[in-house]
């Protein structure tokens, strides 16, 4: 389909330089809708609007596109700086087609504070006033805890005091060293920073560098006969070796490094991060991604490389991921610059740390797993793709009750209406219904007629019940189906109940009001649902239909027999199974059936007809039924 693009669009599309940056595009409100970088703007930005790359595109971009008004763009001198450009963008305006990181304003960071002595302690606000930070860390329980323990080993003080300050004296956490005294001058900034900078490379997971210059520092202590000093430094590595014992040993090679996972469903994504430090798993993060339906696993790994080690402190000097990334390289130069060795990104294939990535994908899937059980919980157990189909149709009601209808006829004969339920996104047989088509035209069989008797029949039934209407109603078809199932719920005055229709040949889904269909990508779980409850809807349809044929052509032809009435008839269908076998079976076998004397054996055989019959149904022309 042809777009229309906005005069102020088109000219900055012609205006676009051939150099690296960023780029912002707009909706007519001003608001960013997606931000990308690229090695040439020009050549990037225009391949969005060209008809030959539509095909490339996925639905979900094709509807941003669509949406432009406005775009700007920021030039930066190389390519790497247009990716850190980018990923601060996104971070700042958390675009709606970008991918993101789901509440990163709530992990918390730890602080080590600019100050002459410095304070660690954790928070949730990122400051510009020269602090470092920790993080983020995506559970605050684990981080305390490795807060508790660094306070433990590691004399920092923990008091909000600024110093020095001649007011402030000794308090009991000195006495109970765990602070030098930095108050009164007991130990000198430089001494003190000493302990802060160990106490940091123990957060970030540097034991060994840490335990070694504790010896160092024992021994000296020792020789100068100051024992109190030593046997400290001597707790302190006795505490420091059994915590480190207690850590997994994953890998033999003493590098630090990051294993990165990644585990998704639907919209949204989990990246789990094992942070190993010399060989051992010090600790893992995990953090949730949206807007990744139809991003690659690559492009997904990618972006949260970005998001996570934008603000981070510490960069380890590998960093292994579970697929190739077609940007690796240029990640790689990025975090090499912001670091102060050389970092590498690496996919493996075998081997070890192919068994380690496979582990931080298994820790990602569980957490995701754990995050859909939990969320499902607290919505009432509603599933996801429930929430799912109502963001996608814009649903102003939840749609926790679905009820789907499709309509089935072989040759233009024994036209049905078969109706489905979904509560939850679970099938509720109980409540499956089948309406014989009463307007069957001699023209043959009129989808849209039977579509526009079966709607008000049904709804009219529940209205008469006293239930309560569906929260959406799916029609098996495109705009025809759906156009007869409004018009029907017009003549019940019904303006507010949601419908649509899935057609089934590209799986569009078409809404009321609106010229175009919306396209889901195929992994979309609401789009799922819906083709659930639409092939449900076909199977009890088809179902019941091929009974009716196969009831019609056993029954019709005892229709008419003076004597055989509904009890008898079942009866003999129960003991012969069709009318062929009655025709071949002796009027004594038949009389042998109950309530079927001989001489009613004899007039049955001499008046036996061929099929012509339909079935019964209540007042309002619904059969009653529960899927097979």
């Amino acid at each position: 389909m042809k777009l229309t693009l906005s005069e102020t669009v088109r000219h900055k599309l012609d205006t676009l330089p051939s150099a690296p940056g960023v780029y912002l595009m707009k909706d007519e409100t001003g608001k960013i809708l997606y931000v990308g970088k690229a090695k040439s703007l020009r050549s990037r930005v225009r391949s969005y609007f060209q008809e030959s790359g539509v095909s490339e595109r996925g639905a979900r971009i094709e509807l941003m596109v669509r949406r432009v008004a406005d775009l700007d763009v920021i030039l930066t001198q190389t390519e790497q700086e247009a990716l850190i450009l980018e990923a601060t963008q996104i971070k700042a305006h958390k675009p709606r087609y970008n991918i993101n990181l789901k509440d990163d304003k709530k992990y918390p960071f730890i602080r080590i504070t600019d100050e002459p002595f410095p304070r660690i302690f954790w928070t949730r606000d990122v400051l510009k006033d020269g602090s470092r930070y920790l993080g983020p860390y995506s559970s605050a329980r684990q981080m305390r805890m490795m807060l508790d323990v660094m306070h433990r080993i590691f004399p920092v003080r923990s008091c909000r005091y600024d110093l020095p300050d001649p007011k402030v004296k000794l308090c009991m956490e000195y006495q109970i060293h765990r602070c030098e005294g930095p108050c009164e001058g007991i130990v000198s900034q430089i001494d003190y920073r000493k302990s802060v900078n160990q106490a940091v490379r123990f957060l970030r997971g540097d034991k060994t560098s840490v335990i070694r210059e504790l010896r160092e520092r024992m021994a000296t202590a020792s020789e100068e006969l100051k024992f109190e000093v030593a046997a400290r430094c001597r707790d302190q590595i006795e505490a420091l070796e059994v915590y480190q014992h207690r850590q997994k040993m994953v890998l033999e090679e003493q590098i630090d490094r990051d294993i990165i996972g990644l585990a998704r469903h639907d919209d949204e994504a989990c990246c789990t991060v094992l942070e190993v430090r010399e060989g051992r798993v010090v600790g893992d993060k995990h953090h949730f991604l949206g807007g990744v339906i139809e991003a690659s696993d690559a492009e997904i790994i990618s972006a949260f490389i970005r998001l996570f080690y934008l603000q981070s402190d510490f960069i380890p000097r590998q960093i292994h991921v579970n697929v190739a990334l077609s940007d690796g390289e240029e990640l790689a130069a990025w975090l090499t610059s912001k670091s102060d060795v050389k970092v590498t990104v690496a996919a493996f294939q075998r081997g070890l740390k192919a068994q380690a990535q496979e582990l931080a994908v298994s820790n990602a899937a569980h957490m995701l797993e754990e995050r859909r059980l939990k969320r499902e919980a607290l919505r009432d157990r509603v599933p996801q793709s429930v929430h799912s189909l109502q963001r996608d149709i814009s649903s102003p009601t939840l749609p926790r009750r679905i009820e789907g209808i499709d309509i089935s006829n072989f040759q233009g004969t024994d036209t049905v209406g078969s109706l489905v339920v979904m509560i939850d996104g679970k099938p509720k047989r109980s409540e499956y219904r089948h309406f014989r088509i009463r307007s069957e035209s001699e023209q043959g069989p009129d989808d849209f007629a039977s579509i526009h008797e079966v709607v008000p029949r049904r709804i009219s039934g529940l209205r008469r019940r006293g239930e309560a209407l569906p929260d959406l109603l799916m029609i098996d078809g495109g705009k025809g189906q759906l156009s007869n199932a409004i018009d029907a719920l017009r003549q019940l005055e019904i303006y507010d109940l949601p419908v649509v229709g899935l057609a089934k040949r590209l799986e569009e889904i078409f809404v009321p009001g609106e010229s175009e269909p919306i396209l889901l990508p195929r992994a979309s779980a609401s789009l799922r649902l819906l083709q659930v409850l639409r092939d449900e809807a076909h199977r009890f349809a088809v179902t019941h239909h091929r009974k009716l044929r196969t009831k019609r052509t056993i029954a019709s032809g005892l229709d008419d027999i003076p004597g055989i009435g509904p009890k008898r008839r079942q009866a003999l269908l129960r003991e012969f199974g069709s009318v062929r076998q009655l025709r071949e079976a002796d009027p004594e076998q038949i009389a042998a059936v109950k309530g079927v004397s001989l001489k009613l054996a004899n007039q049955l055989k001499e008046h036996l007809q061929p099929p012509g019959e339909e079935t019964r149904s209540d007042d309002d022309g619904v059969t009653e039924g529960v899927a097979a």
